[in-house]
């Protein structure tokens, strides 16, 4: 049963979930500027050999977007929106 209520506590909508996953990609990527310039730069000129020749940086970018990329940072997002929600209702 905890389950379950854990799992109504946690739901959002589609469209909410795909909004909160747009904004925490947005702010990966901003967080993690310093690493795509590097790979950008890496990657400049390049055709193929990017691949195994911007592999340290394309590394280093993908774990650094995955700290903010995560389930659980969606689900830090996720709450923090029903948080402002039921204010929202509280207030009206």
């Amino acid at each position: 049963m905890g389950y379950l209520q854990e799992a109504r506590e946690n739901h959002v909508k589609k469209k909410v979930e795909e909004a909160l996953r747009s904004k925490m990609k947005q702010k990966a990527l901003k967080e993690c500027d310093f690493y795509c310039s590097k790979y950008a730069e890496c990657a400049r000129g390049r055709t193929f050999s990017v691949v195994w020749q911007c592999r340290k940086q394309a590394k280093e970018l993908n774990e650094c977007l995955h700290q903010f990329t995560n389930d659980s940072v969606l689900e830090e997002m996720k709450k923090a929106y029903m948080v402002e929600q039921e204010s929202k209702e509280m207030k009206q």
